[in-house]
């Protein structure tokens, strides 16, 4: 048994309004193959099928506001709820507070202490590792959750070596925007097919991506239906790979943002939380708000009975 999760950010259950929300307009044959044919949206409920289990999920945890990344972010990651904790939701970065939640409770840590492999399978450019370690850029939660000194963020060599994706799953935005010679060449269902090789190598493999909320802040409905095709091309050489009986597939989020571009702020919809493969509704038991990721997890990796 191994876990694969692939997290969006920004992502929630919107209106069936293809004028501002890309999931109602987006050819996605292979993500609505995992909602027994729906769309993603508010309107579509529970799904459950032989493939799949499709839940809306609660973000914003009882607590006042729009839900944060920084918070939410740390709540997926420790099981514990964030903003509760510190009295607010915070993002986009985590706060000192929220810091040093992560710091204590952060599951990849807390996976290595009990001998199983965790590992974030996002690699990051030069500049951005070296305001890492300059103190010039704060970490974002999952990557603070993420974080080891002896293993370190992936980089520019390990997408080279294909021991990593970048965060937008092909190395073409790298060669397009930041000029990085000698990537490699793969369509994103390729990069699909190679995120199941590298999860094999861990019990829990994370993935995560961030252009989405991006997209919900700044961008238009083209850019976010142009995403989510790119996306759905990703899970099916993803699932082209994956063999049903190895373990889970897990889609989640932090909060509502790009499926409502009539705003750029962050939205109090749910957010998805998709399970694919063999334990799927063991996985999915009493599965309601970001902090029964951690739970739901542990029993998949350590509870055996």
């Amino acid at each position: 048994m191994h876990i694969l999760t692939l997290f969006l950010d920004g992502i929630g259950l919107g209106a069936d309004d293809k004028s501002v929300n890309p999931f109602a307009a987006a050819a996605t044959p292979t993500m609505r193959s995992l909602a027994n044919g729906e769309r993603w949206l508010a309107a579509t409920g529970a799904q459950h099928s032989e493939r799949a289990i499709f839940l809306p999920t609660d973000a914003w945890l009882g607590v006042a506001g729009r839900p944060q990344s920084g918070t939410g972010q740390a709540s997926l990651l420790t099981g514990i709820n964030a903003p509760a904790r510190i009295g607010r939701h915070y993002g986009p970065k985590p706060d000192a507070q929220t810091r040093a939640l992560i710091s204590e409770h952060s599951y990849f840590r807390r996976l290595r202490q009990r001998g199983k492999s965790a590992r974030l399978l996002t690699a990051y450019p030069p500049r951005l590792l070296a305001d890492f370690a300059r103190g010039k850029t704060l970490r974002s939660s999952i990557q603070q959750a993420a974080f080891d000194p002896r293993l370190k963020h992936f980089g520019i060599a390990d997408v080279i070596a294909k021991r990593a994706l970048t965060a937008e799953w092909t190395p073409a935005s790298w060669q397009r925007h930041l000029k990085l010679e000698g990537m490699p060449r793969y369509s994103e269902r390729e990069a699909g097919r190679l995120l199941a090789r590298l999860s094999r190598k861990y019990d829990f493999a994370f993935h995560s991506h961030w252009l989405s909320d991006r997209i919900g802040h700044r961008g238009t409905l083209e850019t976010g239906v142009a995403l989510l095709e790119r996306f759905d091309a990703l899970l099916a050489g993803l699932l082209d790979e994956w063999r049903a009986d190895e373990g889970l597939i897990v889609i989640t989020s932090d909060h509502g943002n790009m499926e409502d571009l009539s705003t750029r702020r962050h939205t109090l919809n749910a957010i998805p939380t998709v399970i694919i493969g063999a334990g799927a509704q063991r996985f999915a038991a009493g599965y309601k708000c970001l902090t029964d990721f951690v739970p739901a997890c542990d029993r998949m990796l350590f509870d055996h009975n």
